[in-house]
């Protein structure tokens, strides 16, 4: 069996490169105990603003096997969206580089099906759920056990190799599997770059982010309108924020994706500041038609864009 382990492991992380996977980790699936009183803190801190969703399922986003029947293994994958395309008007409100293309959540699911599939077909009858980020899981947790980097200071998971510019994502499979479980050491050092970088002050002490305060969280989650207090604060951002990353020296090692769905749609760059200050609810449709941006809906996009004039 222990052999059967390695070798279903080793099958697992190569279809998941030729899948076009950055990584590829395994962890055991188990209770989150370092992870419980920090997400319990953080939320009565009411640090998740208007993310209500975040309170519920508590129990569920610390064990996965309350989520899957059977859970024994976490398989972590991570997807790499680093680009070096940027808009060309220099002037023109900003989109973060992960919404440049196709909407990551239908990429990687897709992606996670064809895994799962794959699995069942080499391995047998193997139970399992695959998760992008829009359900009860503690994404980043479960990479950091998996060996696929560390949380860095902005909070987000650095890869040494890699950077940060990358999607996580899970399947949670009912099979043993054989586990990393040497998770990487964090090497952010005494480098506080990204919280002397961030203009809204979000991140309000090393590995703690404010949610409520953070661009991304204004532009995205945020449906009421962004309180005046970071009137001059957003760095002309409308939709995400990746001024945490950009400034981020492990960054220096972003590899350029060579994922098709990620390739920006081709007025979505040369849309100048004009276009985007009297952008069209059909322009809206036609240019953000698979994109994340369309989360914010058109309203959503439009109060952005004018609460940075």
């Amino acid at each position: 069996m222990e052999q059967n382990r390695s070798a279903y492991s080793e099958l697992i992380k190569t279809e998941a490169k030729n899948l076009g996977f950055l990584f590829c980790g395994i962890a055991k699936a188990g209770f989150l105990e370092t992870e419980a009183p920090r997400l319990e803190a953080w939320l009565n801190k009411g640090m998740h603003g208007e993310m209500r969703y975040m309170e519920n399922h508590f129990e569920k986003r610390l064990d996965p096997r309350l989520l899957v029947d059977g859970a024994k293994s976490v398989i972590s994958l991570g997807l790499n969206y680093y680009t070096d395309s940027i808009q060309a008007d220099p002037l023109a409100p900003k989109i973060s580089k992960y919404a440049y293309g196709e909407d990551y959540h239908l990429v990687i699911k897709e992606k996670l099906k064809q895994l799962l599939q794959i699995i069942n077909e080499k391995i047998g009858e193997v139970g399992g759920r695959a998760f992008v980020d829009s359900a009860p899981v503690l994404d980043k947790a479960w990479a950091q056990k998996a060996g696929l980097g560390w949380i860095g200071k902005n909070t987000n998971l650095i890869n040494q190799k890699t950077g940060s510019f990358f999607f996580l994502a899970e399947l949670i499979v009912d099979i043993e599997l054989e586990y990393d479980i040497e998770p990487t050491a964090d090497h952010c050092g005494t480098c506080e770059r990204c919280i002397d970088a961030c203009p809204t002050d979000a991140i309000v002490a090393p590995y703690v982010v404010d949610g409520s305060r953070c661009i991304s969280y204004l532009t995205i989650e945020l449906k009421k309108e962004i309180p005046q207090e970071f009137k001059g604060k957003m760095e002309g951002w409308m939709f995400g924020c990746d001024i945490c990353q950009d400034v981020c020296p492990w960054n220096k090692f972003s590899v350029l994706h060579d994922e098709p769905a990620f390739t920006p749609h081709p007025e979505l760059l040369n849309l100048t500041s004009n276009d985007l200050k009297e952008i069209t609810e059909d322009v809206f449709q036609k240019v953000f038609k698979n994109s994340a941006v369309k989360r914010t809906k058109f309203n959503g996009l439009k109060r952005n864009i004018n609460f940075l004039q």
